[in-house]
């Protein structure tokens, strides 16, 4: 591969992009509330679409809404190098979850363009559509159809909270494509993204070179006690509900903190009926959250609350029924791409270190169908999912630049 010293990104550029796309949905605290298949979510969509075809690129859709914007190849029939992430946010989101990897992914066209550098394989910008789940559930639905995680009709029939379908609302926006989910075949794809966790900041590092991401498994437990009088039923004879989840909840910790530090586990969702303050609960329902990059760890933590959580039910004279509500198995990223990050930071002088990404991504998704590689840079504090959300312009770069790099090495430049 021809070495360019002069290869990287234009970091005021950058930044501007990022500063203009949120200006579309802002929220009320300084982040943004573009949902998606909002009335936002279409014009950050337009912007996008406008500043792609100034970058010379010609975009494709599909059935989902994924927006496809593609720079030739030398070789056009190579199979294409993709780069992206999501531009829908949380109601109180932030300005670079996901952005910034849709923006980064410009970023290396229009540095390619400034630099006359052709490659071998096309380019692929892509905005994969819902991948925060906040308004139709699930997270990374639109790339779960691409990589034959979910079905079309599946997916168009997610209904959000005011009673309205995915399928509808997408082409209500505009942003039905024809498109076949999935058709598509990618040499490999890499996504940008924000830690949204505190680890790099933390350590003084500049790049998270992603290994692995979080399989989970989520458990709902309904606890079943009686209802009851809280100042009238002596303490004794009460069947607590409340008493459960609270004992349980200790021990999601405890599993979890002996599996450290491979492991995570929490609960998360709770309903707590009937929720008055002069009852005791009868019947708690709530969600465990139990996550690791290691299979083995996620069912051993498993293995061990199905095992305990029953005989601390019974001893409370409450009941137990639990059933596994979400599922999936962590993935392990294609060493070839992980060694491309690897490389293109060491070579720009970057510190780096190896992570596992502790939240969903699409990446997660398209690792199915194909190589997938993803870049971390650090965020303030690890605060994500949130207006507060924050990233250096120096952050932004180191990341773009290394996604840059790694891009360029795998589309193999031409001239």
């Amino acid at each position: 591969m021809t070495t360019h010293a002069n290869l990287a990104i234009d970091a005021d550029r950058l930044w501007q992009s990022l500063m203009d796309m949120a200006q579309v949905g802002p929220g009320i605290a300084g982040g943004n509330n573009r949902q998606t298949l909002t009335d936002a979510d279409a014009v950050g969509r337009k912007l996008f679409q406008e500043w792609c075809e100034r970058a010379g690129l010609a975009m494709g859709v599909d059935q989902m809404g994924n927006m496809f914007m593609t720079r030739p190849g030398t070789e056009p029939h190579s199979l294409p190098v993709y780069v992206g992430s999501h531009l829908d946010t949380q109601p109180t989101g932030g300005k670079f979850d996901g952005v910034l990897g849709v923006l980064g992914g410009l970023e290396v066209i229009r540095t390619l363009n400034d630099l006359d550098i052709r490659t071998k394989r096309p380019i692929v910008v892509v905005n994969w559509t819902n991948e925060e789940g906040a308004r139709f559930p699930p997270a990374m639905l639109a790339s779960g159809v691409f990589a034959g995680r979910h079905t079309l009709d599946w997916a168009y029939n997610s209904v959000d909270p005011s009673g309205k379908l995915f399928g509808e609302e997408l082409r209500r926006i505009g942003w039905l494509g024809d498109e076949e989910v999935g058709s598509r075949k990618m040499h490999a794809y890499f996504e940008l993204h924000i830690e949204q966790g505190p680890i790099l900041e933390t350590d003084g590092v500049d790049i998270g070179v992603v290994t692995h991401g979080q399989g989970l498994r989520w458990i709902e437990c309904t606890v079943t006690g009686k209802e009851s009088h809280t100042g009238s039923t002596p303490m004794a004879m009460r069947r607590n509900a409340g008493l459960g989840l609270a004992k349980l909840t200790d021990l999601v910790h405890e599993i979890a903190m002996r599996h450290q530090p491979n492991a995570v586990g929490a609960i998360g969702h709770i309903d707590v009926y009937p929720n008055s303050r002069n009852i005791i609960p009868g019947k708690v329902v709530f969600t465990i959250d139990f996550r690791s990059h290691m299979i083995e760890i996620i069912k051993a933590m498993l293995e061990e609350f199905c095992q305990r959580a029953p005989q601390i039910c019974e001893g409370l004279g409450v009941s137990l029924e639990t059933k596994e509500v979400g599922s999936f198995d962590p993935p392990a990223f294609d060493e070839r791409c992980v060694k491309a990050i690897r490389e293109a930071a060491q070579t720009l002088g970057y510190t780096y270190r190896d992570i596992v990404s502790g939240a969903g991504h699409d990446a997660c998704w398209i690792n199915d169908v194909a190589p997938t590689g993803m870049i971390m840079c650090p965020c303030t504090d690890g605060l994500s999912h949130n207006e507060a959300e924050h990233i250096t312009k120096e952050w932004a770069k180191a990341g773009a630049d290394v996604l840059l790099r790694a891009v360029v090495k795998t589309a193999e430049i031409a001239n």
